[in-house]
């Protein structure tokens, strides 16, 4: 009865064998490591700097946040709401991230949520009061918090509701304020999309900006 099996081989030739397999396994590593080694470098490092450099030559604020500066301090963003303390200034809407911009958050409580109404409820009384109006006036995006709770912009009609009290506050005529404000505030993106909106941050500014001047047109030209 015939056997056909393969004879065994011998060591030298198994040797030869794992060396060459070994060289194939190597060969075939090679081209991996390196287009992971290109990917990273190209992807990685070369597209980011390309174009952190081309937006930066292309739109040099808003690359570096939009910031604003006063006296050459950052005052702060024109993109970020912030808190402004004292009757003289308009008061943007609230955050449920305490206007912290490594927090940004909604308060993620639904419409029909006991707390939320609450809230909201306390707020508009908070804003009524503080301006002089009944409840219905309120706007409502002065008692209601932004998906991110970092959004500068008020409604036309909640930053109209604060004009008499800025004013009053910081001895200007109500028209003079009402101007700012009209002159601060920015039709819908392109006329398209969204609505009319103020943003508090630069209006707040040109508010500092106006009392400055008349504090110097009061001291005369010897404070100049």
């Amino acid at each position: 009865m015939n056997r056909s099996a393969a004879a065994p081989l011998s060591r030298p030739v198994r040797a030869r064998a794992d060396r060459s397999t070994s060289l194939q396994q190597q060969g075939a590593l090679r081209p991996a490591i390196g287009l992971g080694v290109a990917s990273i470098l190209l992807l990685g490092l070369a597209y980011a700097v390309a174009t952190t450099g081309i937006s930066a030559a292309l739109f040099p604020v808003q690359a570096e946040g939009s910031l604003l500066l006063e006296n050459g301090q950052v005052r702060g963003s024109r993109l970020v709401a912030q808190p402004f303390v004292g009757d003289g200034y308009f008061q943007t809407r609230p955050s449920a991230a305490n206007y912290d911009p490594m927090a940004a958050a909604g308060s993620n409580l639904a419409r029909s949520n006991p707390a939320l109404q609450e809230r909201v409820a306390e707020a508009t009384r908070t804003v009524a009061a503080r301006e002089g109006i009944t409840a219905a006036q309120v706007p409502g995006d002065l008692v209601t918090q932004s998906g991110a709770g970092m959004d500068p912009e008020l409604s036309p009609a909640a930053a109209a509701v604060q004009v008499k009290r800025v004013a009053g506050n910081r001895g200007l005529d109500v028209t003079r304020v009402q101007a700012l404000v009209d002159a601060h505030t920015q039709g819908p993106q392109w006329g398209v999309f969204g609505q009319p909106r103020v943003n508090v941050m630069t209006l707040n500014m040109a508010l500092d900006d106006v009392n400055r001047g008349h504090a110097a047109s009061a001291a005369g030209p010897s404070a100049r």
